[in-house]
């Protein structure tokens, strides 16, 4: 059993003017590449990180294999010359070829890793369900602009709401006459994927507004992956075992406990992503149905009856109330990163406030797609 570590490979020395790049694999262990790109091509590659693998001399091959590829050579392609030079019967434990091709494709990007931030939790008082909206495009507007660092903020909701995707069609997703008779507003993020039913006691929303750079050469589906492997370290430790689920659900083996979207903003030649999460802590399954029209139609697509196969409550598997759950998560955060405790600024306040009364809490913007 192999596994070369840090303190051999050197990797937080990157040596002249080499690249470096790291990839934790989902489920596994973490990938270091450090390498050279010359004349097209990559040169002294070296592999390193806490992954087990055997035979020895397989670690030899993946470097030899890397050697000369072109540095254009996407991830999978530098999976398969992996492959295809690993000695016979060679086993892997917390390492992937693709994983490799990514931590590659990361330096090569001049990827940034969450330890090179200082970053900042934002965790305030209740607020609209518009405001919300809101706030996730301003402050990650400013991180894309590089006025504010990373940020995690935990949501605190003011109000009953859906929040539906950026292309979902409202009649579609949405019971109105329904929607209107629980007293739940209906509001429509910036990011793209499914509806969210959101109850204030019974949910746990959060977002991440993070540089680009910091999943520089990860594909659209890895860099979920990539940024939900905190969460599940979090949940963890909390005796929850879950894992990412394509394209963008955290998951039991009970169920669905969450569900991510994404937004890319562009700022100031930086960039920055938004990743926001919904969790259910609890769930009122019962009027989830009769305000969600998708929700019926996918748990019939399931042979169903009822939401609760389907989602399972952070709240039962837990065990722990709500504000508990919150407060391990975000030290579980805290705990791997840093993190520092900020506030929305008075100006970021009154940019949100003005996007949420022109844009959020508008028909034209909510019914966009009708």
């Amino acid at each position: 059993m192999y596994g070369r570590g840090p303190g051999e490979s050197g990797p937080t020395e990157p040596k002249g003017s080499g690249m470096h790049g790291e990839y934790k694999v989902p489920g596994g262990k973490l990938v270091v590449v450090d390498l050279e790109a010359q004349d097209g091509v990559l040169r002294d590659v070296r592999v390193a990180g806490d992954f087990f693998l055997e035979p020895d001399e397989a670690i030899l091959a993946i470097d030899r294999a890397l050697e000369g590829a072109p540095v254009d050579t996407d991830a999978s392609g530098l999976a398969a010359r992996i492959d295809a030079a690993l000695p016979p019967g060679t086993q892997m434990f917390g390492l992937t070829s693709e994983g490799v091709g990514v931590a590659v494709r990361r330096a090569l990007a001049h990827a940034t890793d969450w330890t090179d931030y200082d970053w900042q939790l934002i965790h305030e008082g209740p607020q609209s369900p518009a405001l919300h909206m809101a706030l996730d495009e301003v402050i990650t507007a400013e991180v894309a602009a590089g006025r504010r660092p990373p940020t995690l903020r935990v949501w605190e909701w003011g109000a009953p709401a859906v929040v539906i995707g950026s292309f979902q069609s409202l009649r579609n997703e949405v019971d109105a006459e329904a929607a209107g008779r629980h007293g739940i507003q209906v509001v429509r993020r910036i990011s793209g994927g499914g509806a969210m039913f959101i109850e204030p006691g019974n949910t746990i929303t959060y977002s991440l507004s993070v540089p680009e750079s910091l999943v520089s050469g990860l594909s659209f589906a890895d860099s979920y992956a990539y940024l939900d492997d905190w969460v599940l370290g979090a949940l963890g430790d909390m005796g929850v075992k879950a894992w990412y689920q394509p394209l963008n659900d955290i998951a039991t083996e009970a169920g669905k406990i969450a569900g991510a979207a994404q937004k890319r903003l562009a700022g100031g030649g930086r960039g920055a992503v938004l990743h926001h999460v919904t969790m259910a802590y609890d769930i009122d399954a019962d009027k989830m149905l009769d305000v969600l029209r998708i929700g019926r139609e996918k748990l019939s697509d399931k042979g169903t009856r009822s939401a609760k196969k389907r989602v399972d409550p952070l709240r039962r598997q837990t065990g722990l109330p709500r504000e508990a759950v919150i407060e391990r998560m975000i030290e579980s955060f805290r705990g791997r990163y840093g993190l520092t405790d900020a506030t929305v600024t008075g100006e970021e306040l009154a940019r949100a406030e003005e996007l949420a009364r022109t844009k959020f809490a508008t028909p034209e913007w909510t019914a966009r797609v009708p």
